[in-house]
């Protein structure tokens, strides 16, 4: 932790600003550590909690917008003994004053704790359709996607990575025709090796999904009452949804703007502080030695090491291995990729209703997995196996929490 750290004032209290898992996540384990801390939430919409990850595999449950809330705002600030500022946005940081300029005038901090998330990013396309393409990071965004689904409807997903592949299982369960475009050969290729994302490919195709590879998409225009998505190499799709999906960008001008250190994502240590002592990132937003990290179990970990920091036990954020859970259920996917620079070879063992993948390095040492279909049963074996070969622990990662935060 860095000894530069201006003295502490009680009476400014810490400010989180963000009331997605991650903000609320910090809140919670901090008050456990001091019960009298005054904690100020600040959040631009309502402030009600609910599971992110439940918004791409909620259409074929049926559910509303209103039904994924779990928690309404007011309840838990009641919960946690905090203060909300609903529909307030912040405008500005001035590290120096230790102050925050929002739309409801300004509001000081001691401690200042950054879990402001990301935006999806939205791909240049033209044609005079594109305000009608449907991106999903909120309940709003969700809200509107779902308003816009009529039976026997046809939706075009732009993007096969894990969120595009989520949404393309859970509309096709939901009765809806899916088309899938993405410039990689194969779905989830960030992910999985190429065996296994050929696999995943076969088995939602099995299932109704119509992939289009190594295809870009370039335009939308309205035609016919449809919408006409031209893509590079002229085919054209037809649909009544668009729904984009190709990855989010951390949310960092708001750090940047304020003289933090940006990259990617918002600058952290191993402490989750930015270039400034006295304030901390987290979860989307921020870049942990270079690595962005949107997933539950990286914001389970840090909120907890951050909390204890500032409750003034300086804890380092320890990440264990975390496997990645894809909620594809005509194929479920966990995977650990092995880390970049690893050397190192994929073995696989495939049967009809399973694949399992273990990435081994020159002394066939497991260094990396990704089980498919009925393999994933096998995540604890291989975990076990990953803790015993490395001398780790892997109690983290076998935590109930595994589920992908965003929605790209």
């Amino acid at each position: 932790m860095p000894d530069n750290a201006k003295p502490t004032d009680p009476t400014r209290g810490t400010v989180i600003v963000g009331t997605g898992l991650a903000g609320y996540a910090v809140a919670r384990e901090l008050r456990k550590l001091d019960a009298g801390r005054q904690i100020t939430v600040v959040t631009r919409d309502d402030g009600d909690f609910y599971a992110k990850p439940s918004l791409s595999n909620a259409l074929a449950q049926g559910k509303t917008a209103d039904a994924l809330v779990t928690t309404p705002g007011p309840v838990i600030a009641g919960q946690l003994g905090i203060t909300l500022r609903t529909r307030t946005t912040v405008d500005a940081i001035d590290t120096v004053s230790r102050t925050l300029r929002t739309t409801q005038g300004p509001l000081a901090y001691d401690k200042l704790v950054l879990a402001t998330g990301a935006d999806p990013i939205r791909l240049p396309l033209s044609g005079d359709a594109i305000g009608a393409v449907h991106q999903v990071n909120d309940l709003d965004d969700y809200r509107a996607l779902r308003s816009g689904l009529a039976p026997g409807a046809r939706v075009a997903i732009l993007g096969a990575g894990l969120i595009g592949s989520e949404f393309a299982n859970d509309l096709r369960a939901a009765g809806v025709e899916v088309d899938v475009v993405d410039l990689a050969p194969r779905p989830l290729a960030a992910l999985l090796p190429e065996q296994a994302g050929r696999w995943f490919a076969s088995r939602l195709a099995g299932a109704g999904v119509r992939w289009h590879f190594g295809e870009k998409a370039q335009a939308v225009r309205a035609h016919a009452g449809q919408l006409e998505i031209a893509l590079h190499s002229g085919a054209r799709l037809q649909a009544d949804l668009v729904l984009s999906a190709v990855g989010l960008r951390p949310r960092i001008a708001l750090a940047a703007n304020a003289g933090l250190s940006v990259e990617r994502g918002i600058r952290v240590d191993r402490f989750g502080a930015t270039s400034d002592p006295n304030v901390f990132a987290l979860g989307d937003c921020a870049q942990y030695d270079g690595r962005l990290m949107p997933y539950v179990q990286p914001i389970m970990v840090a909120s907890r090491a951050i909390a204890a920091t500032l409750a003034g036990t300086d804890t380092p954020i320890a990440f264990g291995p975390m496997p990645v859970v894809v909620k594809t259920p005509a194929c479920p996917v966990t995977v650990l990729p092995p880390s970049q620079d690893a050397a190192g070879r994929w073995e696989s063992d495939a049967q009809p209703d399973a694949l399992t993948m273990r990435f081994l390095d020159a002394q066939d040492r497991l260094q990396g997995f990704a089980l498919l279909g009925a393999a994933t049963a096998r995540r604890r074996q291989l975990l076990e196996l990953l803790g015993q070969r490395s001398g780790t622990d892997t109690g983290a990662a076998r935590t109930p929490t595994e589920q992908p935060i965003r929605t790209q």
